[in-house]
């Protein structure tokens, strides 16, 4: 096992990435929730939210940071 250097991730990398993927991980979990209070409608527009995260999140990373 070796250690992963981390000094050339930039700083406004890490925070859009911890911001994007907190935005999709809590609309994954609130869309489930949803699910289960058999709030469907609710749900389903939690996970399309998720799915359209996802995608300009690459979007962003695509223009942005490559």
């Amino acid at each position: 096992m070796s250690l992963v250097d981390v000094s050339e991730v930039s700083a406004s990398l890490f925070i859009t990435g911890a911001v994007f993927i907190l935005l999709i991980f809590s609309l994954l979990s609130l869309g489930i929730l949803r699910m289960f209070q058999l709030r469907y409608k609710a749900g389903w527009l939690s996970f399309a939210g998720a799915v359209v995260s996802s995608v300009v999140f690459g979007l962003i990373l695509d223009r942005w940071f490559m």
